[in-house]
């Protein structure tokens, strides 16, 4: 079925993480765009061509995308420039997640394996939430940010667009954190953390 079948961007570590949640899901993967064909090919998918060249869209006019690019700057631009042609992104859900009803899920967001969403958060558009993080009640994640592995996000946690929260972090609850931040793994974060800084540790601190 054509509604089945899906383009894969960016074919490395994150984009087999995304293929192999595309599978459980019973998706058709056709192939992947990339700079250039891949030797590393775990999924054999054909290569489709470099997404950034004016015909990779007007050669591939089958299928809705797929973003499997960890990057946050190179994912937003990934997916404005497939919003421009008017293409269609999935959001891509693992069936081990828990996700409350109450929860709100932004276009084009991928949610990994084991990861809990509780009531009445809300997750932007293009956002990561890797393997079995947890996202608490009334958190708010913006737009194109990452949630690694293991995070742990407290109720009513607020996360800025772009934003990179580290493997198993932990964010107090009511904690804001602003726009293009870069959380350490491990860190506990227990105040508040303005735009474009840097904080590791515990508790955390700006380097």
């Amino acid at each position: 079925m054509l509604d089945n079948k899906v383009i894969l961007i960016g074919y490395s570590g994150h984009g087999f993480v995304v293929a192999d949640v595309a599978i459980e899901n019973r998706l058709d993967i056709i192939g992947y765009a990339e700079n250039s064909i891949l030797k590393n090919n775990p999924f054999l998918l054909n290569y489709l061509g470099n997404e950034r060249e004016k015909k990779f869209f007007i050669n591939n006019k089958e299928g809705k995308f797929l973003v499997g690019i960890g990057d946050n700057k190179i994912r937003e631009k990934i997916y404005n420039l497939i919003i421009e042609k008017n293409r269609e992104i999935i959001t891509l859900i693992s069936k081990s997640a828990s996700i409350s009803q109450t929860a709100i899920i932004g276009n084009g967001s991928f949610i990994n394996k084991n990861v809990s969403i509780n009531a009445f958060a809300k997750i932007g558009r293009n956002v990561i939430l890797n393997t079995a993080c947890i996202i608490e009640h009334d958190c708010t994640i913006g737009d194109s940010s990452h949630i690694a592995p293991g995070a742990v996000l407290a109720g009513n946690v607020k996360v800025g667009e772009r934003t990179f929260i580290g493997a198993n972090a932990v964010i107090k609850q009511g904690i804001i954190i602003g726009n293009d931040v870069v959380v350490g793994a491990g860190a506990v974060v227990i105040n508040d953390i303005p735009n474009n800084q840097k904080v590791v540790g515990n508790p955390s601190r700006s380097i």
